[in-house]
């Protein structure tokens, strides 16, 4: 589980190709303190450590990863958020997470509001109607909160904060981003016989 703060913004070291795609992360983690196996949240998706260095750590992303997600558009040098597993005890500062990617969603807007940004994006169907104003979402594997609902798209307010400590502020019409809507959405849309796939 995850809360969708972010903690470090690594970098893609290296991007190798064997049965899966292996991916090695540079970050600023204290890789002392990260076992193998240990789950980190990259730009959305929970992901699994299989090797790790002093300043990086490598994932294996499978095929289905790679076509659900944006991680296979990833090159070397491709900034993504990282955040560590939540623990007992932590810190809620977002939302609950699990990790697991719905959808990728299209940043069709961008826009000065004061010293924040507004961005708008377009998302699937039926993905659209999972997504509610003052909910939440996560873009990119950060928790933010929905301004807005217009048919299939939303907007959400990223303050400079934001802008600073994640890959948000950076985005520009047409690029695309890891969406995972809100877990009681999800589970209410099952138990209502609406589930979205």
């Amino acid at each position: 589980m995850f809360t969708g703060i972010i903690t470090d913004v690594g970098t893609v070291r290296a991007i190798e190709q064997r049965g899966d795609t292996r991916i090695t992360v540079a970050t600023r983690y204290p890789m002392g303190e990260v076992a193998i196996g240990a789950s980190i949240a990259c730009s959305g998706p929970c992901l699994t450590v299989v090797e790790k260095g002093n300043d990086c750590f490598s994932v294996d992303a499978s095929a289905e990863t790679l076509a659900r997600t944006t991680a296979g558009s990833w090159r070397a040098g491709t900034r993504i958020n990282l955040e560590r597993a939540l623990k007992m005890g932590d810190e809620l500062g977002g939302h609950l997470l699990t990790g697991h990617v719905d959808t990728v969603a299209t940043l069709i807007a961008r826009r000065p509001e004061g010293d924040s940004l507004r961005l708008t994006f377009s998302v699937p169907e039926p993905f659209d109607r999972a997504i509610a104003s003052k909910g939440a979402v996560a873009i990119e594997g950060v928790s933010l909160t929905v301004n807005e609902v217009d048919g299939n798209s939303f907007g959400v307010n990223i303050i400079p904060h934001t802008q600073r400590e994640t890959t948000l502020g950076a985005l520009q019409p047409g690029d695309r981003v890891n969406l995972e809507i809100d877990l009681i959405a999800r589970y209410l849309a099952r138990l209502v016989g609406k589930e979205i796939a």
